[in-house]
């Protein structure tokens, strides 16, 4: 049976695979990332993805079979790239760029299987609008510690979901895994079965 590993962390992506039923690893990549802010989003996620995919792939033993799902998401508004924030202060600034405004979610997925060296590189985009926010609102919200760990400092999936007004694309790329693209390239390309 192929061993399949996600290269992530994440608990919200963690959650998206377990939901469809696969069964996988955690091994997730800790080298520092290159980020690059002169490139497009969606080349950066797509960059991100591949360079923590590979870095796992070094990992294996070259003739296992295996499968490694790897992912990074960024938010964007007006051609700035916010990843997460490292401080409650960076997190204020975020949330408050995105008040009243629309913005992108990107996510990158980079996906190779070890033995073949097959692989994929592909990304989601999705619009999400945020209603305005005061700066009570803001604060309150980063005092519960839910932005810390997110791209663009907020959780769709949970208390963040009470900011925004609508979305134009795949929810589940916001949280951080397009489930549906991810699940026709895992098909059509990898041969992997969901029912």
């Amino acid at each position: 049976m192929t061993r399949i590993i996600l290269a992530s962390n994440s608990p919200r992506r963690k959650q998206l695979l377990e939901n469809l039923g696969l069964k996988f690893e955690i091994l997730p990549d800790s080298t520092p990332e290159p980020m690059n802010d002169s490139i497009r989003p969606d080349e950066m996620v797509m960059n991100l993805a591949k360079f923590k995919g590979e870095n796992i792939l070094k990992q294996l033993n070259p003739k296992e079979e295996a499968i490694i799902i790897a992912a990074d998401t960024v938010v964007a508004v007006n051609d700035r790239i916010l990843g997460k924030p490292k401080t409650k202060e960076e997190a204020f600034e975020m949330l408050t760029l995105l008040s009243g405004k629309s913005h992108s979610v990107y996510t990158g997925v980079y996906i190779i299987e070890n033995s073949s060296k097959k692989s994929a590189n592909f990304y989601e985009k999705t619009e999400v609008y945020f209603k305005s926010l005061d700066i009570n609102e803001i604060k309150d919200y980063i005092n519960i510690g839910e932005p810390m760990d997110k791209a663009g400092s907020y959780g769709i999936q949970n208390f963040g979901s009470l900011f925004v007004e609508k979305i134009h694309g795949d929810y589940f790329n916001v949280v951080g895994l397009p489930v549906c693209h991810l699940g026709k390239v895992l098909k059509q390309d990898f041969g992997i079965k969901f029912f």
